[in-house]
Parts: structure tokens; C-alpha cells; sequence
């Protein structure tokens, strides 16, 4: 299969791990690897599936100041095309002011960090969903199981390196009932991704409205509340300023990092507040240091409902 190649500078240099890394489900994500220097990525764009890899060709790691991307597919025109977005072309840092010591510390190191843009709505939707109320590694096992079971080989060289795109929005609304308790997702997160399926092309309107219209229109679907919208908005929309309210531990790492002291919702909402147009950048550069350890509930597996959502 042929490929088609293209090379892009960005503005400033760019940190590129960094700037994908939001894509990435996982360290066994069947729609991504990560090799030396190079990340491959499988993706079902709307012009259909796409292998791509991204690789610095000049600059460090943590800013890179040429990147090399090819791609295989259906989808490589639109991807390539794209590509300026997904490296953060559409976000403009200007007026942003760091308010507190540490955030200015590490806006002074990644300062070429930019808000990324997929484009791709439905997919960050689906992903936002299979992880609403669970921990990370349960939402990414699960993803995993259903995408390698109902996606498709990605194309090209992806194949090879067993790399799969996640199934189209027609895909995902047959899924049955069962295979969806198999992989771990509970009733109401699988009826959030059947409904969004079922309006998959009008939630991909929402890279040309106005980001105000865009998250209305993501609220309005059942299943879709401020946290899941917003994590749709940061990847495929490019959002600087829709920070994770109602994440699991969002609050706690943030409000830890910036006052020495874990805070809820409330208390990230007062931290943030004078980052006004900025607060998902400060979120980002408050969290880009040592994390710390994870304690979170275990979940069961939710019991079969014989029903299809359909």
C-alpha cells in the first residue's frame, strides 16, 4: 500500500510525546504504539482508516522542532492535512499568566506545549465515555477488548505490527448487550456510546461551531456530562479552557500539587478560576511533574442485562 508523506515545523518547538500523549489508551491501547523516536497511531478518520507515525526529525524530545509523519489508508490525506491541528496549530497561549510559582516553572520548560486537535469527536467521545466512573486501567482494558474485537486491521504497515482502528459509528451501536458486560462497561456507559452512534454525524459539527455552541451540543446528548464533555473538548476540539471537573483524581492531584493540600472540585474550581480562558493549560502544567500513587476503589463486573442497545 502506498504511503504519503509529510513534514511540518511547528511555530515553536514542541514537546511531541507530550502533545500525543492524551491519545493514547493505555499501555496496551491497540490503536497506538510507542517505539524509539517514533509513535504509530490507527485511526478511523471520516474519509476512513489511517496508519500514521510521527517522528522529530530535529530538535530534543522535549521540544522538537521538525516533525516527519507518515501514513497509510483511506484517511492519510485528511490526516496529514490535519496534522498542524493535532500539533497544536489552532491554540494561542497568548494571555496566559502564570498565577502560581510551580505552574510558571514548568510553562517556562514546556512552553511550546499546544492544546492538541483530533478533530475527531465521536472517537474522543466514545473513549471519554467507556471511562466515565471507573479508574483508568479498568476504562482502558475495556476499550481495548471491545476495539480488538469489533475494529478492523489497520491498514498499511499497522497490520503488521498488529495495530487495529476502532470501529466505525455504525459498529459501535451493534455491539450486543453481553459483549459489552464481557468487556466490563456497565449499561449506562454503553448507552451513552449507542446514543452518540446513533448522532455521530452531528457530533462531528462540532469542529466548525464556536466552542460554546460545541459543548452544548455535546451536554444535550444523555450521558454526557461536564466531565465527559470536557475531555471531548480538550482532544478533538483543542479546548484550553475546559478543565476536568468530576475527574477521578483531578482534583485531588491538582490541588495538591499547587497549595501542598488535596482538594475537591470546589477548591479546583477557586484555583483555577484566575486562569480564565486558560484553566485546562494550567490543569496540564500543574499535572506534568511526579504524579503521585494511585489508590482508587476496585470495581466489580457489572452483571449481564439481556437487552441491545440498538
Amino acid at each position: 500500500m502506498p504511503s504519503r508523506e509529510r513534514r511540518y515545523r511547528p511555530g515553536v518547538p514542541v514537546p511531541l510525546g507530550m502533545m500525543l500523549a492524551p491519545f493514547i489508551r493505555g499501555a496496551g491501547d491497540p490503536t497506538s504504539e510507542r517505539e524509539p523516536g517514533r509513535w504509530w497511531l490507527a485511526w478511523r478518520t471520516p474519509d476512513g482508516p489511517v496508519t500514521a507515525t510521527l517522528a522529530p526529525v530535529s530538535g530534543i524530545p522535549r521540544a522538537v522542532e521538525e516533525v516527519a509523519a507518515t501514513a497509510w489508508g483511506p484517511g492519510a490525506p485528511w490526516f496529514l492535512e490535519r496534522l498542524p491541528l493535532l500539533l497544536g496549530a489552532g491554540d494561542d497561549p497568548d494571555g496566559f499568566e502564570a498565577h502560581h510559582d510551580l505552574i510558571a516553572a514548568r510553562w517556562r520548560r514546556l512552553s511550546g506545549w499546544r492544546v492538541p486537535s483530533s478533530g475527531l469527536v465521536f472517537a474522543a467521545l466514545v473513549c471519554a465515555a467507556i471511562e466515565q466512573r471507573v479508574t483508568g486501567k479498568e476504562a482502558f482494558a475495556s476499550q481495548a477488548m471491545l476495539v480488538r474485537r469489533f475494529g478492523t486491521p489497520a491498514p498499511g504497515p499497522g497490520e503488521e505490527r498488529g495495530l487495529v482502528v476502532a470501529p466505525e459509528a455504525s459498529g459501535w451501536a451493534m455491539i450486543p448487550s453481553w459483549e459489552w458486560t464481557r468487556a466490563g462497561v456497565d449499561g449506562g456507559r454503553a448507552r451513552t456510546v449507542v446514543a452518540a452512534a446513533r448522532v455521530a454525524p452531528r457530533l462531528e459539527e462540532c469542529v466548525d461551531l464556536p466552542l460554546e455552541a460545541a459543548l452544548r451540543r455535546l451536554r444535550a446528548l444523555p450521558g454526557v456530562g461536564r466531565w465527559t464533555a470536557a475531555e471531548v473538548s480538550q482532544r478533538a476540539l483543542g479546548d484550553p479552557d475546559s478543565p476536568s471537573f468530576g475527574d477521578y483524581h483531578v482534583a485531588t492531584e491538582v490541588t495538591l500539587a499547587l497549595t501542598g493540600v488535596a482538594g475537591d472540585d470546589e477548591d479546583l474550581a477557586d484555583l483555577l478560576a484566575p486562569y480564565a480562558g486558560h484553566r485546562y493549560r494550567a490543569q496540564v502544567l500543574a499535572l506534568a511533574g511526579p504524579r503521585r500513587e494511585r489508590h482508587g476503589p476496585r470495581r466489580s463486573l457489572p452483571t449481564h442485562l439481556p437487552t441491545r442497545w440498538r
